[in-house]
């Protein structure tokens, strides 16, 4: 039975390692999507905030 419970248990300690492991590759995935896609969404949000300064210069 102790057998069961310590297999259970570095059951339970592996997952933990691979949310570590899937969290550092949504980021790795993340920062690369940024830099593929710098042009463009420095573009829009330089829209996005010209937008805003005429709007609030309206007011």
């Amino acid at each position: 039975m102790d057998k069961k419970l310590k297999d259970l248990h570095d059951l339970v300690r592996e997952e933990d390692g691979m949310g570590t492991v899937e969290i550092i590759l949504i980021i790795v995935v993340l920062v690369g999507l940024v830099i593929l896609f710098k042009d463009r969404i420095t573009s829009l949000v330089n829209s996005i905030f010209e937008k805003i300064t005429k709007e609030t210069n309206k007011i």
